[in-house]
């Protein structure tokens, strides 16, 4: 028996690489339906890159752990709002936002962020009919997205042959049976870890798993980023943190409630809040987002480890 640190670095591999795989299959796919620029960029990158976090979630709730999700998907939002998008606007320099769009959307990420929020307090849980409601805010999103696809009808060319689409869903398939079986090892390894060391599972779920969760993310939103498209490596940060919080948490309440340790959740809760406010705040202030700012949201996320260490060391948890 391999010990759970070693499955839990070759779960985050295997589902690092399934994701990677998935992203690239879709695109293929997509652009074979001939499905607009717009679509790929916003919705289907956001979404996908996504996917990881949707099988923990899947997971834990199985296990009947879904501690480990709710500090995955806190810690993953609360990691794109500062390293995942600090470190591309660092490298490209800073980033211009030439569209009004982009910090409507990221006052909406910031509504949508403080829903899980709400209904914790509210409930001390994430109930099953919680679930329906962030779901439904999900895809009422989705339908706002949508109505304004027009004003990027732009489609992809079709440059994708018919035995390249039989092999890209075969790799999409391969995917989803890859990244089903990691993020089941993931969770396993990670509740193992959690109880050898005695640390609550949602603090496994704010650092280790949010990290690993969220480096498809990283990977794209570079990408798009030093190629000229710095809008699109935004909203894949903000689409991101939107299916985050209603789609994959909703997703997981239906199959199980959502429990947790109620400070550690509300630290993390409030400052994944914040962060949301000075990343929009950032977005909206002008017409570009300087490298100096880009520093400030990697500089948050350091200053996130040193709250979460402290707090860990202040109470007794149990």
């Amino acid at each position: 028996m391999l010990p759970p640190i070693v499955i839990f670095i070759l779960s985050i591999i295997a589902l690092i690489i399934s994701g990677s795989l998935l992203v690239r299959s879709l695109t293929k796919i997509a652009n074979f339906l001939h499905v607009s620029e717009y679509t790929i960029g916003f919705i289907l990158l956001a979404f996908a890159t996504s996917v990881p976090e949707l099988f923990v979630g899947i997971a834990s709730a199985i296990e009947k752990n879904t501690a480990i999700i709710l500090g995955t998907v806190i810690g993953s939002n609360i990691a794109n709002l500062t390293i995942i998008i600090g470190i591309p606007i660092l490298l490209a320099k800073g980033m211009k936002i030439q569209s009004k769009k982009t910090g409507k959307d990221s006052l909406y990420m910031v509504i949508l962020c403080s829903l899980p929020l709400a209904l914790m307090l509210i409930g001390n849980e994430i109930s099953r009919i919680d679930g329906v409601i962030l779901i439904l805010s999900f895809f009422i999103y989705v339908r706002k997205i949508f109505s304004e696809r027009k004003r990027f009808s732009k489609e992809l060319e079709n440059k994708v042959s018919r035995w390249s689409i039989i092999t890209s869903v075969g790799v999409f398939l391969f995917s989803l049976v890859a990244l089903f079986f990691s993020a089941n090892f993931l969770v396993s390894s990670a509740t193992d870890i959690a109880l050898s060391f005695a640390v609550p599972p949602i603090l496994i779920g704010l650092f280790m798993v949010a990290i690993g969760t969220s480096l498809p993310e990283l990977v794209s939103g570079t990408t798009a980023a030093l190629k000229g498209h710095p809008e699109m490596s935004i909203g894949n940060v903000i689409g991101s943190n939107i299916a985050n919080v209603t789609f994959i948490l909703g997703i997981t309440a239906l199959i199980f409630p959502i429990t947790s340790n109620f400070l550690l959740f509300i630290t993390s809760g409030v400052y994944m809040l914040i962060t949301a406010f000075i990343f929009a705040t950032f977005i909206r202030s002008g017409k570009r987002v300087d490298w100096e700012e880009g520093l400030s949201l990697v500089l948050l996320y350091v200053f996130f480890i040193i709250l979460e260490v402290y707090i860990k060391g202040a109470i007794a948890v149990p």
